[in-house]
């Protein structure tokens, strides 16, 4: 009886221990894109993405924010949701074109930066909505290659813009 214990976590080890030179092996660093058609102009986009207080109205994973600063460069935001807070601060903030956020907390496994790119587009907006990720730890980096979209993120946020637009 012994013996099996001792091989099964023997084989467990190994199997992280494989995993983990996978993930060494695999990039740090992804990007995800998304370039959606808006029907509304770029300044009504912008204001809707920038009312930070006001996410939790129509991001269901959004349960609350906290804002501090005046809303540009150096604003600090805390969003928090299921999967507890993320908080990012704001890198640039040009109105009604262009906005950047950075994850703010360096003791998470990921960070990177979200880039919101608006331009107008007859009587609407496209939006170009760009992921610059980092995943630190080699374990994690696996899961995300193997279980999750690399653009989930980016689409649900979309569906949700899109909604938001649309009242």
């Amino acid at each position: 009886m012994r013996k099996w214990i001792l091989r099964a976590l023997a084989t467990i080890a190994g199997l992280v221990v494989l995993t983990a030179l996978v993930g060494l092996a695999l990039p740090r660093g992804h990007q995800a894109r998304r370039t959606v058609a808006l029907a509304a102009e770029p300044s009504r986009v912008f204001d809707v993405i920038s009312d930070f207080l006001n996410y939790p109205q129509w991001r269901p994973d959004v349960t609350s924010v906290t804002v501090e600063g005046a809303g540009g460069v150096g604003t600090l935001v805390r969003e928090d949701g299921a999967d507890g807070p993320l908080p990012y601060r704001i890198e640039v903030f040009e109105p009604p074109t262009r906005l950047v956020a950075r994850i703010a907390d360096p003791s998470l496994p990921f960070g990177g930066t979200w880039t919101y790119e608006l331009r107008a587009a007859g009587s609407g907006t496209e939006l170009t909505l760009t992921e610059d990720g980092e995943v630190y730890n080699p374990i994690f980096r696996v899961m995300q290659a193997l279980l999750f979209s690399p653009t989930a993120t980016l689409d649900r946020y979309i569906a949700n813009l899109e909604a938001r637009l649309a009242r």
